[in-house]
């Protein structure tokens, strides 16, 4: 990211039409969490824009919740069967809900919600910024989830039986306090209990695998200005890489790079005046007909003046 005890929720729709606002103190999360799920337009000056390049708008969202201040600080996504998401947030907590699409197949919601602390090795919460500051995950086919972490830099594996993590290999590298692998996905390609991780200021990756170790990967090329925050591995040996930027003149930018082993082979940027704010999550969905179903997710930094937004676009090589 730049800049409790296990609860249970049912994330249910509703509209808001206001950005989201802060509860003064944090609220306990319990049954019944409304998550306000609010359309948006690709361009605001332009409602009639379906598309960048060779990507299509496939809807938005703008997603709050008024029941509770722990839906905040998202870092990252993933998508299983059926439209399964799973998120995890800067302050220690996973999310999970599933995909509303419309009849058109497009971005309509989120429903079947929960929201549950992360827990250490010793199967108690995670507490405070240096031990909670979730930012990649990659859900491995068997369905054991791989979390990074930045501050204390560490990645742990979430068994998919349930108990508590235990730690997965880790890239031997130095890293930031604020500039850790926020990208993090699963590398089927490479083996069952593979995945690739990528730190966010060199753009130095690695490929690792449960059972062994980490071996350098390419330095993703960017300008300086930008982090590498997400990957997702995508079929026909090519994989999508997110690179993310801010200033206060310019405010929030991102790239969208599809990249195979030798070179650019879709690039999508997003930057005023389109529906833009600080992206940093990736997932993406392939469909029968060889068409990718990208989802981007933002990080609001628990700002009132920033917004989680989900956006779809979809991309047919």
């Amino acid at each position: 990211m730049r800049s409790g005890l296990v609860l249970a929720a049912a994330l249910a729709l509703s509209a808001c039409a206001q950005p989201v606002t802060l509860p003064a103190s944090p609220v306990a999360a319990g049954p019944g969490i409304a998550i306000a799920a609010t359309a948006v337009a690709l361009n605001p000056q332009d409602p009639d824009q379906d598309r960048v390049g060779a990507f299509r708008y496939a809807g938005g969202l703008v997603l709050s919740s008024p029941d509770t201040a722990r839906f905040h600080g998202l870092s990252d996504l993933a998508i299983g069967a059926g439209g399964a998401v799973t998120s995890v947030s800067d302050e220690g907590d996973l999310i999970k809900a599933r995909l509303v699409l419309d009849k058109a197949g497009r971005l309509a919601g989120l429903t079947d919600g929960r929201v549950a602390a992360l827990t250490n090795p010793d199967g108690k919460p995670l507490q405070g910024k240096q031990e909670g500051d979730s930012e990649g995950l990659a859900l491995l086919a068997g369905g054991d989830l791989l979390v990074s972490f930045e501050q204390r830099h560490r990645i742990w594996l979430y068994p998919a039986a349930g108990g508590p993590p235990r730690p997965a290999p880790m890239p031997e590298a130095a890293f930031p306090d604020n500039g850790g692998l926020e990208a993090l996905g699963p590398d089927p390609a490479s083996g069952a209990d593979a995945y690739v991780a990528g730190a966010e200021e060199s753009g130095q990756t690695w490929t690792c695998r449960v059972s062994t170790s980490c071996t350098p990967g390419p330095v993703i090329a960017k300008p300086p200005e930008s982090g590498l925050v997400a990957v997702a591995r995508l079929p026909q040996g090519r994989t999508a890489w997110l690179l993310r930027a801010w200033d206060p003149v310019r405010g929030s930018r991102v790239s969208l790079v599809v990249r195979d082993d030798k070179a650019e082979v879709a690039r999508m940027d997003l930057a005023r005046p389109l529906t833009v704010d600080n992206f940093e999550a990736l997932a993406a969905v392939p469909a029968k007909d060889g068409t990718i179903r990208f989802y981007l997710l933002s990080d609001d930094n628990f700002q009132s003046s920033q917004r989680t937004l989900l956006l779809a676009f979809d991309w047919k090589p």
